[in-house]
């Protein structure tokens, strides 16, 4: 098959596993997609198409815009989307980055191995769910004030550390080390502080979760080595982002857009693109609010991390730190980021938009942790409750390909609506308990939305990854016991 046709979009097959729709018309640059014919039938199934053509015509796209294995429609710009923008004469998007600022995972190492866990799975669901708050609404490790928030927001997590809910390794094993130097608070609104004062180190609901696995299989046995991870070793998975805090901020530039900017907007082919001109006042004002609620995002993580840390600490008897539990890595998903890329062989400074998307740097790239630079940087890529996850290291072609990125997960194939009406949650509960994997949920209806039938094949998503040279896989995980909000 060399073409493939869908929602009145004819796409080229360029090589294996990259399909491209030509540019023409309003579109400023063309767009790629990176799949099988397995995924890309999945991908071709709802608007991500057509969202990823509208992505080509945000001012000063660079190369093309992109789609990644896992990609699915989203809010404007698709699920999977990656986008370098010129950060001089282009736009920053916060259509592009999505309501969850900072939505992303890490993954915290344990020296147990499955022998130490077996037999103990359910008292460990237990104290988990007990120890992390969940769902929506308020609620969090610590409801705080907003003074609180702002220094969170500013400081991202060294305050974590300084507060005590942190170490200096889980600094170095973060991205951009936990904080973002260009952070305000003062950008972000009275409203989103107040919403996430009550928030913070809190899993929210939806596709957030918390998940203790086993790694089944390793891969590259040099990075793995790198990254702490052996078979049978029992990891940590925490997946959420900035909360009511991120979303507000979203909303809030939107509409701040709509009222500055209204012929830009008239120009893009759908509102949900909402794009500030770069060297705006308002595009650097979102800029810095923006990294805020990536702050107030690591930091969130980091205080589930300290309750988990409790968590393992009361199941165990042990001290989390004799349990080895460190932080490998915790990497963001919805983010659009200043970064320097080679450009027809010219560095230039780019607004790269990933959402629901990850930053896959190769080895040697500074913005790589010093444990990591001579491996590469670790990329999580989460899979289904029934399918398990993968680590990931960047891959050597990420930078020529895709500005540094790869795919974030599984992606979904089904709403969470239609999800709701093929599933029964306790159905599902009990199909996974029948796989020694322990759930425990606030409903059945959040177990239904999360069935393993509702997403890709994680298998399929990582294989086009590694072999397309932009990730590599390191190493499989296995779920032992889960919680949702």
């Amino acid at each position: 098959m060399t073409t493939y046709d869908a929602d009145g979009i004819t796409m080229q097959k360029v090589r294996e596993h990259v399909w491209e729709i030509p540019q023409e018309g309003e579109m400023g640059a063309p767009a790629r997609v990176l799949a099988s014919e397995a995924l890309l039938e999945e991908i071709a199934d709802d608007r991500t198409l057509q969202q990823l053509t509208n992505a080509t015509q945000l001012p000063g796209v660079q190369k093309q815009a992109l789609c990644m294995p896992d990609g699915h429609q989203g809010y404007g710009f698709p699920v999977g989307g990656v986008a370098g923008i010129d950060a001089e004469s282009g736009c920053i998007s916060p259509g592009a980055v999505g309501f969850d600022i900072n939505c992303g995972v890490r993954m915290v190492r344990t020296n147990l191995t499955y022998g130490d866990v077996e037999g103990k799975e359910r008292e460990l669901v237990e104290e988990l769910f007990e120890a992390i708050p969940l769902g929506l609404g308020g609620g969090g490790v610590l409801e705080t004030d907003v003074g609180t928030v702002e220094a969170v927001l500013e400081r991202g997590v060294d305050w974590a550390r300084e507060a005590g809910y942190a170490t200096a390794e889980d600094l170095a094993h973060c991205e951009d080390e936990g904080r973002r130097e260009e952070a305000d608070a003062d950008a972000v609104s009275g409203n989103a502080k107040d919403r996430g004062k009550d928030q913070l180190g809190s899993l929210g609901s939806g596709n957030h979760f918390l998940e203790v696995q086993r790694v089944t299989d390793v891969f590259r046995a040099e990075v793995a080595d790198a990254y702490g991870l052996s078979e049978e070793d029992i990891v940590v998975l925490i997946h959420c982002g900035s909360r009511g805090l991120g979303h507000q901020v979203c909303t809030d530039y939107v509409r701040r857009i709509e009222e500055t900017h209204p012929d830009l907007l008239d120009e893009l082919p759908d509102k949900d693109l909402a794009a500030a001109p770069a060297g705006s006042d308002l595009a650097e004002e979102y800029y810095r609010a923006m990294g805020a609620a990536i702050n107030f995002a690591w930091v969130n993580r980091q205080l589930i991390t300290h309750r988990t840390r409790q968590a393992f600490e009361e199941v165990f008897d042990t001290d989390w730190g004799d349990l080895g539990m460190e932080l490998l890595y915790d990497v963001a998903h919805n983010i659009a980021k200043k970064e320097t890329h080679d450009i027809d062989g010219e560095d230039r400074e780019l607004y790269v938009h990933r959402k629901g998307a990850t930053r896959a740097f190769p080895a040697g790239r500074p913005e790589v942790p010093d444990a990591y630079r001579e491996v590469g940087q670790p990329v999580i890529i989460p899979g289904s409750m029934g399918a398990g996850s993968y680590v990931l290291r960047g891959g050597e072609d990420s930078l020529e390909q895709t500005f540094g990125s790869t795919a974030h997960g599984a992606g979904r194939t089904m709403s969470r609506t239609q999800a709701k009406q093929d599933f029964w949650g306790e159905d599902v509960q009990d199909d996974l308990e029948g796989q020694q994997v322990y759930v425990k949920a606030q409903s059945g209806a959040t177990i239904a939305e999360e069935a393993p039938d509702v997403y890709k094949d994680v298998d399929e998503v990582v294989r086009v990854s590694e072999a397309l040279g932009i990730g590599d896989p390191v190493a499989r995980t296995f779920p032992v016991c889960n919680i949702k909000g």
